[in-house]
């Protein structure tokens, strides 16, 4: 099957405070399909956040390549890498970061008016997803007026809302009880499916990790296949 998101020789390196420098990500490969769900365990501190930081383009590796589609990242300058990550990348973050000054409604229309789409279009098609997130009665509620859970959909809509190919997703449920956390996995999972994106996850949940198609933990820079969270250190 051919990759819609590959990652070669991926190295990541940092100066460290003696002079030296700290390799976080070290000669590591990764390939996702269409549709796939990954999710990435590991040690806080182990890169997890580093590694989706260069996954979404929102930082360049020090070695190594990335390619979405066949389009290597490497390649795209400054305006071409923001032009991708506005149309074919969508973020979820552990705190949603929801402007507080809009309403649910406006955040989610907010990445397709940024694309330049008209406000007629782009408000029809967040209506939509936010009514398949359970959101269609909370629309025109700020964030501040929205619990964990329902912001956390919010956001889940606004990183959808433009389709795009990829999705990263940093913690998704890290801020939710277990109730809430278990609800978004589900609306994770079924929409990604739906509309066939694939699915970056880093996560401490085992339950959430469980039920992804493939489970990498990252541990000394590298990512290396796990069976079964039991087999999880």
């Amino acid at each position: 099957m051919t990759p819609l998101l590959e990652a070669r020789g991926l190295r990541k390196r940092f100066p460290s405070g003696d002079a030296g420098w700290l390799d976080v990500l070290v000669n590591l490969d990764l390939m996702l399909a269409r549709g796939e769900v990954v999710a990435i365990v590991g040690a806080s501190g182990a890169g997890k956040s580093t590694l989706l930081h260069l996954l979404g383009a929102l930082d360049r590796a020090t070695a190594g390549e990335i390619a979405l589609d066949g389009v290597a990242y490497g390649r795209l300058d400054a305006a071409a890498l923001a032009e991708l990550r506005n149309r074919r990348l969508g973020f979820v973050f552990q705190y949603h970061h929801l402007l507080r000054e809009f309403s649910a409604l406006e955040n989610v229309m907010m990445p397709l008016l940024i694309a330049g789409r008209s406000r007629d279009r782009a408000r029809s098609r967040a209506e939509q997803l936010l009514a398949e997130v359970g959101l269609a009665g909370r629309m025109t509620h700020r964030p501040a007026a929205l619990s964990g859970g329902e912001q956390q959909r919010c956001a889940v809509a606004r990183a959808l809302v433009h389709d795009p190919d990829v999705v990263l997703a940093d913690e998704p449920t890290g801020n939710l009880d277990h109730g809430n956390g278990v609800m978004l996995a589900d609306l994770f999972f079924r929409l990604a499916r739906e509309l066939e994106t694939a699915v970056v996850i880093v996560t401490h949940n085992r339950q959430l990790a469980a039920r992804a198609d493939q489970i990498l933990l990252l541990e000394d820079g590298r990512l290396t296949p796990v069976r079964e969270v039991e087999a999880l250190p």
